[in-house]
């Protein structure tokens, strides 16, 4: 499976990288090490020093430079050696390749593809850790399979109701009741009512509600979703459509990137928490205890998934009416990765 290179993805939380401590990443097999500079910038280079091929994520921040701990090389934020120390004359050669990177919504984003093609435009309109209109935790997750994986799980909903019947209480409307989704310009749009549901999201109240869902799923791998309870009745009388936020209750609100390390390894991050209007701390960390049960469910299912294809080399799938989402998305995703 391809990914697209000229796309954003996610390498880590803002909050994890310390001034003057590089940090290493691998993202679509590319090792990286990150860096701030001496006004809190981050910078993105090749981890990997041209002199012996040791890892730059050993080295020393220098202001915006980084010192190669090994033989002593002093590399540019640029990514150009600016000094060997012992030498003079410093080869042409001697430089690594740069990423584009931006930290926005709590994450520092690198772009894989064309440094020229970078744009800021493309970066999903995921929501941070300091956005005042919710009260978020965080987390992040190491898998041992495939990012198509864990991007397919997140694109078919109708898994509720089997993998997370404990942990989410999932009844089987999420199976027995299709979604409604649309192809977008960078990946799709997913909405769907479970009508007079006492299901996970309403499972405090003794009355019937409606349960409302709607989410981004972007390219390279980033899912954004809000969720709400509403009064019975309220899914019919919008029209199955978007429904008016100020009747929700129980209102939150998910960002969820999947990040493809290697061929078989994959980092997944995620926040998710409730809305200012019902939410409090207490409840954040309810949810976020809740998430960590239900996305271990995911990650043993997942990561089981990915020992059968190995073992079962040319099997292939056999898509049902949930799979849309699917097809969709990684039809768009084998367009983009040919530019």
């Amino acid at each position: 499976m391809n990914y697209v290179r000229n796309a954003w993805y996610v390498a880590s939380w803002s909050h994890d990288l310390q001034m003057s401590k590089p940090t290493a990443m691998k993202i679509l097999g590319e090792p990286i090490v990150l860096f701030r500079g001496k006004a809190g910038q981050v910078f993105a280079l090749e981890d990997r020093c041209v002199h012996r091929l040791a890892p730059l994520s050993l080295g020393r921040c220098e202001g915006n430079n980084l010192r190669c701990m090994y033989h002593g090389l002093l590399y540019s934020s640029d990514g150009v050696v600016i000094e060997i120390p012992g030498q003079d004359k410093i080869p042409d050669q001697a430089k690594v390749r740069t990423y584009p990177v931006i930290e926005r919504h709590s994450w520092v984003w690198v772009w894989m593809g064309e440094s020229d093609k970078a744009d800021e435009d493309l970066i999903p309109g995921a929501v941070g850790l300091d956005d005042p209109e919710y009260i978020l935790g965080y987390g992040q997750l190491d898998y041992n399979a495939e990012a198509r994986l864990i991007n397919d799980n997140l694109l078919d909903f109708s898994h509720l109701s089997f993998v997370h019947a404990n942990s989410f209480e999932s009844g089987p409307e999420y199976a027995n009741t299709p979604a409604m989704i649309k192809p977008t310009e960078r990946g799709i749009s997913y909405e769907r009512w479970v009508e007079n549901t006492t299901g996970p999201h309403a499972r405090r109240s003794s009355e019937p509600m409606d349960n409302y869902m709607l989410y981004e799923f972007l390219v390279p791998g980033v899912l954004l979703m809000e969720t709400g309870v509403y009064p019975i009745g309220t899914a019919k009388a919008c029209g199955y459509g978007a429904p008016d936020r100020s009747l929700g209750m129980q209102r939150s609100f998910t960002s969820q990137a999947v990040t493809p390390m290697s061929e078989r390894t994959s980092r997944y991050f995620y926040s998710w928490g409730p809305h200012v209007s019902d939410g409090s701390s207490k409840k954040r960390d309810q949810m976020m205890e809740l998430a960590g049960r239900a996305f271990a469910e995911d990650k043993v299912m997942i990561e089981a998934q990915q020992v059968c294809i190995d073992i079962t080399p040319g099997s292939s799938v056999m898509p049902t009416a949930h799979d849309r989402g699917i097809t969709i998305f990684n039809r768009l995703v084998q367009r983009l990765s040919k530019n």
